[in-house]
C-alpha cells in the first residue's frame, strides 16, 4: 500500500502539470480546439472522480465544454479539493472499496487506492495526447515530466 505523503506528492504533480498545459495553451491564439477539450475532459475526470469518492451525485460531464479561463479557475479548485480529501484519509482507508456508477450508468466497485491511481494515470495519458496534439499543430507543449518537476522543486 503506498502512503498518504505518496499520493500528498503524487496530486501535487498532477496539479503542477495540470497548470504547465493551460500555460502552454494560454500562450497560443486561438488554442487548439482538441487540447482544450482534452484537458477540459481530464478536470472533469478529476472531479467526478472525486465525487465518487465522496459518494456524491456527479455534477460534471465527462466530456465537457469549457474555455481556457474557467479551466484554469477549475484546476485551482481541484488542486485544493484534492488535497483536502487526501489529507483527511487514514491509512485503512486506502483499502476501503467505493461502490459508484460509471458513465455508462454500469454498477462498480474499487478500491479507494485503485481509483486515486487511475485518476493520475489517467490525467497523464490525456495530458500526453494534448502535447502530441500541440507538436502536430507546430506548437511547444509543457514539459510535464515528473523528474523535472521534483528536479525543479515545483513538486511538493
Amino acid at each position: 500500500m503506498m502512503s498518504k505523503d505518496h499520493f500528498l506528492q503524487m496530486f501535487s504533480y498532477d496539479h503542477w502539470a495540470n497548470r504547465e498545459c493551460l500555460a502552454a495553451l494560454s500562450a497560443v491564439t486561438p488554442a487548439p480546439v482538441k487540447v482544450l477539450r482534452l484537458l477540459t475532459h481530464v478536470l472533469a475526470a478529476e472531479e467526478l472522480w472525486l465525487e465518487r469518492l465522496e459518494q456524491v451525485p456527479q455534477s460534471v460531464a465527462v466530456w465537457p465544454d469549457s474555455t481556457l479561463e474557467v479551466c484554469s479557475t477549475w484546476a485551482g479548485k481541484m488542486s485544493v479539493q484534492w488535497k483536502n480529501y487526501l489529507d483527511g484519509l487514514s491509512p485503512a482507508d486506502f483499502e476501503k472499496e467505493i461502490t459508484y456508477r460509471n458513465s455508462k450508468g454500469e454498477q462498480w466497485s474499487s478500491r479507494v487506492e485503485d481509483i486515486l491511481i487511475h485518476v493520475l494515470m489517467h490525467s497523464a495519458y490525456h495530458r500526453g495526447q494534448a502535447a502530441l496534439e500541440m507538436r502536430a499543430a507546430g506548437l511547444t507543449p509543457a514539459y510535464t515530466d515528473f523528474i523535472h518537476g521534483v528536479r525543479q522543486g515545483l513538486v511538493g
